[in-house]
């Protein structure tokens, strides 16, 4: 067998019908982009984590491409044997990009409502248009939260069925790598942008109910220190609370900090769905070929 320019190492117990051990520079620039992700998952929960994760993504698509490139790459993708799972592969892509369309809309109608609230603490317009704007920023939020709810549901199914899978060829085993390090850094994303639950009012509970109630509080209480939109609502709901105007200058400075970091996580979401797009009609000029 004549010697090939790639090798690939998967963590899917996948064995090599036709490549051999020699490992291509590509192969390796993609393994270290995956470890850079896989020990990210293990950081903290906060804005620049899970930016962080976004640009190791774009890296490590920007390597797949390289792959999916590659004549020997292609030529695998496009053998008949390998159809059913490149199509699999297929429609994991349209599932990461509805999940990345989701965060995309939740990011984009949570920074509306900020920056209606921020236009309204600037004009000074008074107790009751701020109370009015920060209701519909909270409907809006459990709007978010309802939709994410579904697509992190969604993400679950591919992650329990992609730990099922069998055996693959290389090419096939490395992007099905590729698949589950995305889904898990989709769910951090989609996590943060939910933020935690808001507190409920719910019957009364029994007192194991409150003491796990009270731990659940205070790591909410943490995260909200490190997720800029969990305390810009978090910050809205005391405000309604407590109906005070006092501190609008902490207010406007919650909502900046939020804002700010929308923006961020907006921009690294967009740049990734780019080059998930491409990824995918790559591979699907390749099995159309």
């Amino acid at each position: 067998m004549a010697t090939s320019p790639l090798s690939f190492q998967p963590s899917f117990h996948a064995r090599s019908n036709s490549l051999p051990s020699r490992q291509h520079p590509i192969t390796s620039q993609i393994d270290e982009n995956l470890n850079r992700l896989r020990a990210s998952q293990s950081a903290s929960t906060s804005s620049s984590s899970v930016g962080h994760q976004l640009n190791c993504l774009q890296d490590l698509y920007d390597s797949v491409d390289m792959l999916i490139q590659l004549p020997l790459a292609q030529q695998s993708l496009a053998q008949e044997q390998q159809r059913k799972l490149v199509e699999q592969l297929l429609d994991g892509s349209l599932m990461l990009l509805d999940a990345c369309g989701t965060a995309k809309d939740a990011l984009s109608q949570t920074k509306e409502c900020t920056q209606e609230l921020q236009s309204i603490l600037r004009r000074r317009r008074g107790a009751e248009g701020l109370a009015n704007e920060v209701r519909k920023y909270l409907t809006s939020r459990k709007a978010v939260r309802k939709a994410i709810c579904k697509a992190l549901k969604n993400l679950k199914h591919m992650e329990n069925k992609l730990s099922k899978d069998g055996e693959t060829r290389a090419v096939t085993s490395t992007l099905k790598q590729v698949e589950a390090v995305t889904i898990s850094v989709l769910e951090s994303l989609l996590s943060f942008i939910s933020g935690p639950e808001a507190e409920s009012n719910s019957t009364p509970w029994s007192l194991v109910s409150k003491l796990m109630h009270q731990k659940r509080v205070t790591c909410e209480e943490e995260e909200q220190k490190t997720n800029e939109i969990a305390n810009a609502e978090a910050t809205l709901r005391s405000l309604i609370k407590s109906g005070s105007m006092k501190p609008v200058e902490h207010v406007q400075n919650v909502l900046e900090n939020s804002e700010m970091c929308i923006q961020d996580l907006d921009e690294g979401v967009e740049s990734f769905f780019r080059r998930l797009i491409k990824a995918r009609v790559t591979i699907l000029n390749i099995l159309n070929c």
